[in-house]
């Protein structure tokens, strides 16, 4: 390889390295997009014309038959006034009139092929415009929604990076800690309360009220007919309080010392 030859090589290469770097897909998309748009009224206009020039033919045919008819008539009206020489004028000029007829109708059958020929480039032509825009659009679109996923990515990362999650997390378990402390600390409480000296003592309550209840009745002179009843169901629920609560508190000893006074 010669050196002029490495030499365009690598100003190629620079070159073209820079002109991809400058080439954003976004726009160069966008403005195919409109290039393909602004061919549509170009390609109407060439069809036009080629439809003007059909147009015309057609005219030009008829026109031409027009003529033909005409000159046909003359010379048969030559001929019947004896008038040859006139006939054979015309005939002339019907000759010319048909090879022009036949040139005229040759040229409107190839506009007629160039007329459909057109539409069916127009037809090809908007089918691929079409898809071009379509896959334009899906490139765009899926450019923007790939755009969006990044940006939503960068903050999800800037909210790793910043410890949001670490702290929160930190939080939740600090609160999980301290409702398990608290739970542990009722359980531990609940633990520590003597529920059978708590029934004891009501039960001991409910003693002490039957027996003021019996003084009044004895009082009053009605302790006759429930005394057997009433000293056997002290007797009974005096033998289920223990000796201890009896020494832990004098005061629950008050009834059973007023009976055996009594």
């Amino acid at each position: 390889m010669s050196i002029w030859s490495r030499f365009t090589r690598a100003v190629k290469s620079l070159f073209g390295g820079a002109v991809s770097a400058m080439e954003d897909p976004r726009t160069i998309l966008e403005q195919n997009i409109r290039e393909l748009n602004d061919q549509v009224p170009e390609m109407n206009e060439n069809i036009a014309t080629v439809k003007a020039n059909k147009i015309m033919l057609e005219k030009e045919v008829k026109k031409t038959e027009d003529r033909v008819e005409q000159l046909s008539s003359r010379i048969r009206t030559a001929l019947k006034s004896d008038r040859e020489d006139i006939a054979k004028k015309y005939a002339k000029r019907l000759d010319d009139q048909k090879e022009s007829l036949e040139r005229t109708k040759e040229q409107l059958k190839g506009a007629e092929r160039a007329y459909e020929k057109a539409l069916k480039v127009k037809k090809a032509f908007m089918r691929e415009k079409e898809k071009k825009i379509q896959e334009a659009k899906d490139a765009l679109r899926q450019h923007e929604r790939a755009q969006w996923q990044a940006e939503i990515a960068d903050t999800m990362e800037q909210f790793e990076v910043s410890g949001l999650d670490q702290t929160h997390d930190e939080m939740v378990r600090r609160l999980d800690e301290e409702s398990a402390k608290n739970e542990a600390r009722m359980e531990m409480a609940l633990d520590s309360v003597d529920t059978e000296a708590l029934q004891i003592e009501e039960d001991a309550e409910e003693l002490r009220a039957q027996q003021v209840v019996d003084e009044f009745k004895a009082d009053m002179g009605m302790a006759e007919a429930d005394e057997p009843l009433g000293q056997e169901s002290v007797e009974e629920e005096t033998i289920d309080v223990p000796e201890d609560e009896e020494i832990e508190e004098p005061s629950k000893t008050i009834g059973k010392q007023r009976n055996k006074s009594e």
